[in-house]
């Protein structure tokens, strides 16, 4: 079942990026007919860790949680060395507010902390006293896991990008029950049983 709302998903892109968190879940979305944008603090180009240069499509401040379907936040090094990625965790709770998708990732997960939007919400990161070092409250809510959905909120760990992807395929309908687990154990396990399943339903 596809739940898309026809809106496009954004990924939010800024410099320290790291590239390798969300790239199983925008290149699949985008095979899917899912629309990416890039939304950076400006449109002015960024840099990921991995050097390749982007162009966002709008400003930050352009962007509203009625205009999107999901907002991606990948880890960047910024996220722990300055404010300069609050703002980015302020649009979460909006989106959250909206009851608009949020998935992050590693260091945005810190962000999501800091802005108190954990506290109250099943979640996972790194690790959990990365996180308990922001002197959030919502250290009782910390999940061991590859990565976490509360409602409208994806969590997860840098070394989980598949187990990301999944979610974010899960919440937005793109793939559910016996494909997305051959999705997911293709991707991660290279589990070449899982190729079968995927060719018969034409997910591929």
């Amino acid at each position: 079942m596809n739940t898309t709302t026809g809106k496009p998903v954004h990924l939010a892109v800024y410099d320290t990026l790291a590239d390798w968190e969300t790239g199983h879940a925008t290149a699949q979305l985008a095979r899917t007919g899912h629309e990416i944008r890039t939304v950076g603090p400006s449109t002015a180009p960024v840099r990921s860790v991995g050097g390749l240069r982007i162009q966002p499509d709008l400003a930050l401040h352009d962007l509203r949680p009625e205009d999107s379907a999901l907002l991606i936040l990948p880890g960047a090094d910024l996220w722990d060395t300055t404010d300069d990625l609050a703002p980015f965790a302020r649009t979460a709770r909006a989106f959250l507010d909206a009851g608009v998708p949020v998935a992050a990732i590693c260091g945005a997960t810190a962000g999501l902390a800091r802005e108190g939007l954990l506290d109250d919400r099943a979640h996972t990161s790194a690790i959990s006293f990365y996180l308990a070092a922001t002197g959030y409250a919502g250290g009782a809510r910390y999940v061991e896991a590859d990565a976490v959905t509360d409602g409208p909120l994806i969590t997860a760990g840098p070394t989980e990008p598949v187990a990301f992807a999944r979610e974010i395929l899960r919440l937005l309908g793109v793939y559910e029950g016996e494909v997305l687990d051959a999705w997911y154990r293709l991707f991660h396990d290279s589990d070449v049983a899982a190729y079968a399943v995927l060719e018969k339903a034409g997910a591929l």
